[in-house]
């Protein structure tokens, strides 16, 4: 999730100079239904994984023959079916509560995951024991039963988690409307990203060279920014394009990785 990961990296530097132990709020969302693919219609019965409806934008600096060999529609879908074959259903089910738990373990299975690990990375990285209580088992199993307007009422999201903690915080917090995880949106940083992502495209040597397309990158960046399309699940499009990119040719280059011949 490029730009979030690099902030949650510097935001838990801080926190560690004050606390060794932190507890965070990840995976309430996936347990208790936090996510507008729980609720909204035109997110819950897409046929994919829900938060990642449009995959063009993950190869819009991709060289045409590379699109083609990647063939990755084929392949998120190949993992999307693999993954409702697994899907613990209850007997009795109507479609409707049916698709919710699809939904349910599709976040637990894939979503959560990634937050986790990044939780777990970000953190320990600056020495930071962050601990991550909506994961634990017993929770989990519980809530993944529980009938889906428990979870959403009045259409407020994670209602009965809300309900729950309804005598341990004051209503403005506890009923405060979803907000994404906070990041920059100063066009210094894009900036930044830009000049970074120059020097990459401009390097032959640079391991992302070996599947972008010079032309399309050029093009991309000297385009006027794109702020409001979703990414994600997030806000941003032109800056975590260029930031996502970035973090891919420096994985390629720490583990010394180059595409087959």
């Amino acid at each position: 999730m490029a730009d979030i990961d690099a902030s949650l990296l510097y935001f838990c530097s801080l926190v560690k100079k004050h606390n060794k132990v932190a507890l965070t709020g990840e995976c309430a969302d996936e347990i208790f239904g936090g996510y507008p693919w729980f609720y909204r219609d035109e997110l819950v019965w897409v046929n994919g994984f829900p938060w990642s409806r449009d995959i063009k934008a993950r190869t819009l600096l991709l060289s045409d023959d590379f699109i083609r060999e990647l063939d990755l529609e084929d392949y998120v879908y190949a993992r999307y079916a693999d993954s409702l074959k697994e899907v613990p259903y209850l007997e009795g089910e109507n479609p409707v509560e049916k698709r919710r738990r699809e939904i349910a373990y599709l976040n637990i299975k894939w979503f959560m995951q990634t937050l986790l690990d990044r939780m777990d990375r970000a953190s320990m990285y600056s020495g930071l024991e962050a601990r991550v209580p909506f994961a634990d088992h017993r929770i989990i199993e519980y809530v993944f039963n529980v009938p889906w307007d428990m979870k959403y009422r009045d259409g407020v999201e994670k209602a009965l988690l809300r309900e729950a903690c309804r005598d341990l915080l004051p209503d403005g917090l506890l009923f405060r409307k979803k907000s994404p995880y906070p990041k920059t949106y100063n066009p210094n940083y894009e900036k930044v990203l830009a000049q970074m992502l120059s020097d990459i495209i401009n390097n032959p040597s640079s391991p992302i060279m070996a599947f972008t397309d010079k032309k399309k990158a050029l093009a991309f960046m000297n385009a006027p920014a794109e702020y409001g399309k979703p990414w994600f699940g997030q806000l941003m499009a032109a800056p975590q394009l260029m930031a996502y990119m970035i973090q891919v040719n420096y994985w390629l280059e720490k583990y010394s990785l180059s595409m087959p011949g």
